[in-house]
């Protein structure tokens, strides 16, 4: 038996309203119907995937998160510094550039979740939007963010 793929993420949070409001006018979620479950929850659309929020009191977890791919990562990078959801501090508060050229942004929602913006190619950024890029390691041989096609 092996896995496919992935159909969705699975994240919590505080106010079910507010993180629907997050996602949908961040990243253009298109919320869709959820089943009944004995516990509230809602779920969001993004692409063939989806993101499952429910609601919970607990603290989100300092370091996990889900990457998203998106179509201008400037325009993300603008919003979510307008909306104060850029990670403000300590290795995550940077833009990074992987051994591929992919770029990474790492933000929180509302909850605290946290979640990583994927561009395919750091040199096609506007460096007046997005400023200074830091490097990753090499690490493994072949390691890549975006397969190549």
């Amino acid at each position: 038996m092996r896995a496919k793929g992935f159909t969705h993420a699975s994240v919590h949070a505080r106010d079910l309203d507010e993180s629907v409001r997050f996602y949908s006018g961040l990243f253009g979620m298109e919320e869709i119907p959820a089943p009944g479950f004995p516990y509230p929850v809602r779920w969001l659309r993004v692409g063939d995937l989806q993101l499952h929020l429910f609601l919970s009191e607990e603290q989100a977890p300092r370091a996990h998160h889900f990457g998203l791919d998106v179509d201008d990562f400037e325009a993300a990078y603008e919003k979510a510094r307008g909306l104060g959801a850029v990670v403000g501090e300590g290795y995550f508060s940077k833009v990074y550039e992987l051994p591929d050229g992919a770029a990474q942004l790492y933000l929180r929602d509302p909850a605290g979740n946290m979640v990583e913006v994927n561009w395919p190619d750091a040199s096609t950024l506007d460096r007046s939007v997005v400023g200074h890029i830091e490097k990753v390691g090499e690490g493994d041989e072949g390691a890549t963010l975006y397969p190549r096609r």
